[in-house]
């Protein structure tokens, strides 16, 4: 039987005490809300935390609203709270596309976008929907809070920009016109970890590209930021051979492994294939949200 190795436990009761707590405790403390990526790599002692900070309790975490023009969610937000929001599934249909195929009901109901977020795992979903959708996202620590981009927040395999001391405590995605977005996935089995995943959103000015977000999941040692095929979509009328472009594009940025999941040039392929496929969901979508105004 898997066992964790021993370790500190306490209860957050504010946002202020849990941030009190990380800094008291120093670097070998986590914090632990959701649960279901922590948890499985302290059993595999992969992870060996000395001090867990649960922050359960921080229900003034756990929402979705619109604010200053913002959709503005908290980092306790449930993963079926994302699956089943109207804000989002209006602005940004892209994250119940992903919520449909991550992993089950069990750590839909119990696991948090922050904590998704946090992981920096790059076969995770939403790490690259908030990076296709442009997010940004707040860290609070004991001198105040900053707005980091997602392009600036994941900074390597398992890391982020949240430092020793710090908390994720919300994500932010801007209400934008035009705007039309998708999340599309290949998997071994359904709830499984992707075998490839491309998230896009777009944002039409004059049935023009005026900005594109593409980014992968599962085919690289981080989330794969597109930077290449979205320079190309903007300013563009979209059409069946752009869009291959950005495809093309896709196969040749990303940097897969061979695995049990499949070799390289599958995973390559499948990486063209789903930012085609998102691409043009997301454009519809886009026209289908124009045309019922």
């Amino acid at each position: 039987m898997q066992t964790p190795a021993p370790f500190e436990y306490e209860r957050a009761t504010s946002v202020e005490g849990a941030i009190a707590s990380l800094q008291r405790l120093g670097p070998e403390a986590r914090i632990i809300a959701g649960g279901h990526s922590l948890l499985p790599m302290m059993k595999l002692r992969l992870a060996s935390p000395e001090h867990l900070v649960d922050i359960n309790d921080l229900h003034e975490l756990a929402y979705i609203r619109e604010q200053d023009g913002e959709i503005r969610i908290g980092a306790l937000t449930r993963h079926v709270d994302l699956l089943r929001s109207e804000l989002l599934a209006r602005h940004y249909p892209l994250f119940a596309d992903a919520e449909q195929v991550i992993a089950d009901p069990v750590v839909r109901n119990r696991g948090t976008i922050g904590g998704s977020l946090c992981q920096a795992d790059a076969a995770e979903d939403l790490s690259a929907v908030c990076a296709a959708a442009k997010a940004d996202v707040v860290i609070r620590g004991a001198d105040g809070e900053r707005v980091v981009s997602m392009e600036d927040f994941h900074v390597g395999p398992y890391t982020t920009a949240v430092n020793d001391g710090e908390l994720l405590t919300e994500v932010r995605l801007k209400v934008r016109q035009g705007a039309g977005s998708a999340h599309e996935k290949v998997e071994r089995r359904a709830g499984d970890w992707a075998i490839a995943a491309a998230s896009a959103a777009l944002w039409f000015e004059d049935r023009a590209i005026a900005d594109a977000g593409i980014a992968l999941s599962a085919v690289g040692i981080t989330t794969i930021h597109l930077s290449r095929a979205e320079e190309l979509l903007r300013g563009k009328t979209p059409s069946e051979e752009l869009f291959a472009e950005a495809g093309k594009i896709a196969s040749e940025d990303c940097s897969p492994s061979a695995d049990g999941r499949g070799p390289v040039d599958y995973k390559r392929h499948l990486a063209g294939v789903l930012t085609v496929r998102a691409l043009n969901r997301a454009a519809d979508r886009a026209v289908s949200q124009e045309g019922s105004k």
